[in-house]
């Protein structure tokens, strides 16, 4: 029952993708999502193109099955998609700009292009452009999000503009439930990202990952207050100790905010992080961690414990089913 347009585009079994996050998983993550059936993802737009090599391969080494790598728009990522077609990946997925100029390109490299929009018309100008897939970002979403309108009506909206192609729903779909209702509005699948921050693939800081299972969904913020790295750009994080001294000197702007050049953190990756500063608390990461930018969305309050991926994708997978059959079952009846 929940074999979708989705699964056969994309040779997968069930239509859950993990969401891409940057620093989060990597190839554990991508190849347990990929090998339970669902599609996972590398994250993997600013990395020098031979760690983008290595990374690709390492998930390969791990699966068989399909998964896809994330290109961010607002950087330039021709080189890192030649890298990527090098490695014949199969599934692009591009997000926060124009995916024209890359699309043909990909094709050319017979990888299928997901596109993350935040609103029926940039869907459309998506599949002008070639796209192959629409990913349908609501504002429940955790991590960088692009628009302000949310899931429940952005997703139909989508897909009554792109019809055929498929729509995957993004933002607040932690469950069986979220999927089974992103199916009914139309979607071929959910894009997931929350929710396998529990997973132990993860690779997050056991601090972060305490802070996301305790959360109510009352707990995060959309904000452009983690901002160095990447300006003005808007993102949905746990509300922590830096917003609140941010929120209690007045919400100043950049430049006159409090502890602006407080380094209060260290990572072998990445090494000082200043307070503010556009940055996943990776399990390396040293200092405080209560400061730091933790993405989530608003899903958070339907996550509370552990779980390994694949038992994640198994659970939603026959959530969303059973509650399907019972859909199906009450309007027989």
């Amino acid at each position: 029952m929940l074999r979708t347009s989705l699964c056969d585009r994309l040779g997968i079994n069930l239509p859950i993708i993990q969401a891409a996050m940057g620093g989060v998983g990597g190839p554990r993550l991508a190849a347990a999502v990929s090998n339970a059936g669902g599609l996972g993802m590398l994250a993997l737009w600013n990395v020098p193109p031979p760690v983008l090599h290595e990374q690709v391969q390492q998930t390969r080494a791990l699966t068989a099955r399909p998964f896809g790598v994330n290109l961010n728009l607002q950087w330039d990522q021709t080189e890192r998609l030649k890298a990527c077609l090098e490695e014949r990946v199969p599934v692009i997925s591009l997000f926060w700009g124009d995916p024209a100029p890359l699309v043909d390109a990909a094709h050319g490299g017979d990888a299928i292009v997901l596109h993350t929009a935040s609103s029926a018309d940039e869907a459309r100008r998506a599949v002008a452009s070639g796209v192959d897939v629409v990913v349908a970002q609501g504002w429940e979403a955790g991590g960088h999000v692009r628009g302000d309108i949310a899931t429940l009506p952005l997703v139909p909206a989508v897909v009554d503009a792109v019809t055929p192609v498929p729509v995957v729903a993004a933002g607040g779909i932690a469950d069986g439930r979220g999927l089974a209702a992103a199916l009914a509005l139309g979607a071929a699948g959910a894009w997931i990202g929350t929710r396998f921050l529990s997973a132990p693939e993860a690779g997050i800081h056991p601090r972060y990952q305490a802070l996301l299972l305790q959360a109510a969904e009352t707990a995060t913020v959309h904000t452009t207050l983690f901002d160095i790295g990447w300006p003005d750009a808007p993102h949905r994080v746990l509300r922590n100790k830096t917003y609140a001294m941010w929120e209690a000197a007045g919400r100043p702007a950049p430049g006159e905010r409090p502890g602006e050049t407080d380094v209060v953190a260290r990572s072998g990756r990445m090494g000082e992080i200043v307070r503010y500063r556009c940055y996943t608390a990776g399990a390396d990461t040293e200092g405080d961690v209560d400061t730091l930018s933790l993405w989530a969305g608003q899903s958070v309050g339907l996550v509370s414990k552990r779980q390994p991926a694949a038992e994640i994708v198994r659970e939603i997978a026959e959530e969303a089913e059973g509650i399907l059959r019972r859909l199906a079952d009450t309007t027989r009846s």
